[in-house]
């Protein structure tokens, strides 16, 4: 057992002040330091947490909001955020899990967790960064993973589009539609991410879309004979504009709409009738009803990594301090690459 366990220590928290309404502040959340003893209580079956690396997600700001119609839960206003990350297991009395053992899975923002009913992934894998697990070997990677291949179907030669393309998910479907024979454009808010899509990612075009005073246009730009497939990160007026862009029988794959996160009433989509004009197939998705998928996933993606044949970038922001401003940078477009928050380097 770790000479730290039984000891107990100060544990940092980021804390949601209140529900927010409009773009949130760093104001809105804080941080509280409060103490915990590294110890699993006799007779539970709880793990103690020593968090590493934390997922800044767009998903959080939808939890921020108080609960409506959405499948995500609402955090709870005087109580820490919450989303995925990866830890290290200091001590447990679950029998699944043992001290020492990384895993990957729900987390809350704070240095160390008890978690009284653990429903964590282990990492067989530790020859990749353990960061990879909040991003490409995490949700977002699943999520690129089965929107792409499990929603989309491509096909050799198909033309490809990916919004928000230099993001956590965006990186990866752009590389998941090269290695299938596609010609894939993306787009995103700096000449900065513009190119690394085209530099670094391997797409065969990608424009700012601040620079862009009709999104029509440009789409019709870059893909005179149309659109197959559309990835679905952002919403509002670049929906609009794929719709009328689409070739018949098309496919969207709704990840996020990031554009209308911060609004009070979100923007109204014009061109919906081209999805019957079009016959084009829209699904909307969460990973986590593909998660069954994970071993496939990885035996998909892992030799790719090794093989410098897929490649992932991330954002790192150091402690919890700066976790408020690393999670809002997202919607601003300051992260470049998969935003992380680094608690504790192992």
């Amino acid at each position: 057992m770790a000479a730290s366990v039984g000891k107990e220590v100060s544990n940092k928290q980021l804390i949601l002040r209140d529900y927010v309404t409009g773009s949130p502040k760093e104001s809105d959340m804080y941080v509280k330091t409060s103490t915990i003893k590294l110890e699993v209580p006799n007779g539970s079956k709880a793990v103690l947490l020593k968090n590493l690396y934390l997922s800044c997600d767009p998903v959080m700001r939808i939890r921020m909001n108080r609960a409506e119609d959405s499948i995500f839960t609402s955090y709870t206003p005087g109580s820490a955020l919450s989303g995925h990350g990866v830890a290290k297991v200091l001590d447990s009395r679950h029998p699944d899990y043992k001290e020492g053992d990384f895993v990957w899975g729900p987390a809350v923002w704070e240095e160390y967790s008890l978690v009284e009913e653990p429903n964590l992934t282990k990492i067989h894998h530790t020859d990749v960064p353990l960061s990879y697990y909040t991003g490409i070997l995490g949700y977002p990677g699943i999520t690129a993973y089965a929107g792409f291949y499990e929603i989309c179907s491509p096909k050799k030669g198909e033309y490809v589009f990916v919004s928000s393309a230099s993001g956590a998910v965006g990186q990866l479907v752009g590389q998941f539609a090269k290695l299938t024979g596609c010609y894939v454009v993306g787009s995103a808010g700096s000449q900065q991410k513009v190119d690394l899509l085209k530099n670094k990612f391997g797409f065969d075009e990608a424009f700012n879309y601040k620079e862009e005073h009709d999104l029509n246009a440009a789409l019709k730009r870059y893909f005179p004979n149309g659109i197959d497939i559309y990835f679905e990160n952002v919403g509002g007026k670049m929906l609009d504009a794929v719709l009328l862009n689409m070739r018949d029988h098309g496919r969207i794959a709704g990840c996020g709409m990031t554009s209308t996160y911060n609004l009070d009433e979100p923007e109204g989509i014009k061109n919906l009738m081209f999805i019957i004009y079009k016959r084009i197939r829209m699904e909307g998705f969460s990973a986590i009803e593909y998660y069954h998928l994970y071993p496939k996933f990885l035996d998909h993606i892992l030799p790719y990594i090794r093989e410098s044949k897929i490649v992932y970038v991330e954002d790192l922001a150091e402690g919890l301090e700066n976790g408020a401003a690393a999670l809002l940078g997202l919607f601003s477009g300051r992260n470049v690459g998969k935003q992380v928050l680094v608690v504790a380097r192992e």
